[in-house]
């Protein structure tokens, strides 16, 4: 073989192979003596052998882009909407989840909050609704409250907080998880904020929370923030209540005590209007009204 070109002396089916390997097609190359051979057999024409080889190579490389997109969105626990047990949550409307799962609020640069007890799934639907982003193509990053402020913090320490606000900007769908689940480290509010701040009606994002929003100003230590980041986070917003049982704990309800077996509901309170943008002052004051 003379630089890609194969090799004019081969045979015709291994110039194919060889010019395979130039395109970089490896399913193709699994596939073409099957496919040559049943084409021998007359079991399929040669526009359907061609058919069948591009087929399997294109399915191969949209694999492969799913499967790295995946792990560059951090979803290295695989959920699907298919594998959510709708059945044992009856408080869910499966038709408005598939609904979310056809991604237009991630055109319409939405928030949706998914809010209810620990274990009734919330985690499996943001993930579930990432993979089919990805399926379709689009961006993704899954993190952790906890993880992605420790992030910013670290950036900002090193003088970086631009650049790591500017790279989770890049993103079309970003996944917050176990908001309020874990103290929030100070200043890590206003980090928050700040990056929120920066995909407002330019990026959609899936938060999920087992604290209801009337609780925010404690989970982040500071109302102020807290009132500025839900201005923001339910402007534009799908809030998805989950009452229900803990599906992780579903086998062992009777060996837990009462106060923790009965549900914990969390209604989301009536949005506030919307409001200018503005960063919040560190000395508690948020110019909620400045341009």
């Amino acid at each position: 073989m003379s630089g890609i070109l194969p090799d004019p002396g081969a045979s015709l089916l291994d110039r194919v192979k060889m010019s395979m390997v130039g395109l970089k097609m490896p399913r193709a190359i699994e596939m073409v003596d099957a496919c040559v051979a049943r084409l021998d057999r007359g079991e399929i024409t040669a526009l359907e052998a061609i058919e069948q080889i591009l087929i399997e190579e294109l399915s191969f490389r949209e694999n492969r882009r799913i499967k790295t997109a995946l792990v560059m969105a951090r979803l290295s626990t695989l959920k699907t909407l298919s594998g959510f047990d709708f059945a044992f949550q009856p408080s869910l409307d499966k038709a408005r989840i598939m609904a979310l799962a056809e991604l237009s609020f991630v055109g319409r640069c939405e928030a949706v909050h998914f809010l209810g007890p620990p274990g009734t799934g919330k985690s499996h639907l943001a993930t579930a609704i990432g993979v089919e982003a990805i399926k379709a193509g689009k961006s993704v990053y899954f993190s952790t409250l906890a993880d992605l402020i420790g992030a910013l913090a670290k950036a900002e320490r090193e003088g970086t907080l631009r650049e790591k606000i500017r790279f989770f900007c890049r993103f079309s769908l970003l996944i917050v998880d176990e908001i309020g689940y874990l103290p929030v480290i100070a200043g890590g509010g206003n980090l928050f904020f700040q990056l929120v701040n920066a995909r407002y009606e330019k990026g959609a994002m899936i938060l999920t929370s087992n604290r209801g929003f009337a609780e925010w100003g404690e989970i982040f230590g500071d109302a102020v923030v807290a009132t500025a980041l839900l201005d923001r986070l339910l402007h534009h917003a799908i809030v998805v209540q989950i009452d229900g049982s803990s599906y992780r704990l579903r086998r062992h309800a009777d060996l837990l005590p009462e106060h923790i077996r009965s549900k914990a509901l969390i209604t989301p309170p009536t949005p506030a209007p919307p409001r200018r943008r503005g960063r919040p002052l560190k000395n508690g004051a948020a110019d909620l009204h400045a341009g």
